[in-house]
């Protein structure tokens, strides 16, 4: 079976700096291992501030920038530099200052990009640069973490309960009509997000307790996309005390102290 751990923090504050903790940790052990690691980011409130906490960390210089992929899980189809974009707020947070390669840096297209106002034409995009990126006759990279935010209905990235990106076996998908604004995104589809190394799920709020407890419950990730979102070799919830708050019966035995 496939490990997963449900990991407890006070507060949100306490949380993000944990997970800023272990992601050097991660990337130094991936680095050590082969050279090079790779991260796929998420926004949102607690995703921004795990980055600001790594930014503020002095153990952010253990790992080598230059030679770390990064990539996103979803984005908002805005134009460049837009606050709504993910990018925008992880380049403020944490990337315009740590030494990354440019080139290493995979943000999903924006709104006034190549593709123009396409969202279909901006994931094909997309899927082709992390096609290219993977290993021979796979579709996207080996990600050694991704995380994912959870929201209140659910969702993770941009896949959201009952929409058809949730049957969709593409690796990348342009959302349209999303239930929370901005209505257009481009999201990894289930099968990218699976085929990452390990899936780290970050929750602080009570508003978010229901949503951690079908995570770890709910048998379709159709009606909670939450529960969908498992890493190969691992899945971790890193939850604040609110939003543990309706774990289920079992789920305490997963939890650190």
């Amino acid at each position: 079976m496939i490990p997963l751990s449900v990991l407890l923090h006070r507060d949100q504050d306490v949380l993000a700096e944990a997970v800023a903790a272990r992601l050097v940790t991660r990337l130094v052990d991936a680095q050590a291992a082969r050279g090079t690691a790779s991260v796929v980011l998420t926004g949102g409130g607690v995703g921004t501030a795990v980055l600001a906490a790594l930014a503020a960390s002095g153990a952010r210089d253990a790992v080598d920038w230059g030679r770390v992929d990064v990539w996103w899980g979803d984005e908002r189809f805005r134009p460049a530099g837009d606050p709504e974009r993910n990018e925008t707020g992880a380049r403020a947070a944490l990337l315009d200052h740590v030494p990354v390669d440019p080139a290493r840096v995979h943000p999903m297209p924006a709104a006034d990009g190549p593709d123009g106002d396409d969202p279909e034409v901006a994931a094909e995009r997309y899927a082709a640069e992390l096609r290219a990126a993977a290993r021979p006759g796979e579709a996207v990279p080996p990600f050694d973490v991704l995380m994912l935010g959870v929201g209140p209905d659910a969702h993770v990235a941009s896949l959201f309960p009952e929409m058809p990106a949730l049957r969709d076996g593409r690796p990348v998908v342009a959302v349209r009509d999303a239930p929370k604004p901005p209505p257009i995104r481009i999201s990894l589809t289930l099968p990218s997000l699976q085929a990452a190394e390990e899936v780290w799920l970050l929750a602080a709020g009570g508003s978010k307790a229901e949503a951690v407890r079908l995570g770890l419950t709910e048998p379709s990730p159709v009606r909670a996309p939450v529960a969908g979102a498992r890493g190969r070799q691992g899945t971790l919830f890193f939850l604040d005390r609110a939003a543990a708050a309706r774990l289920p019966h079992g789920a305490e035995g997963l939890a650190s102290p």
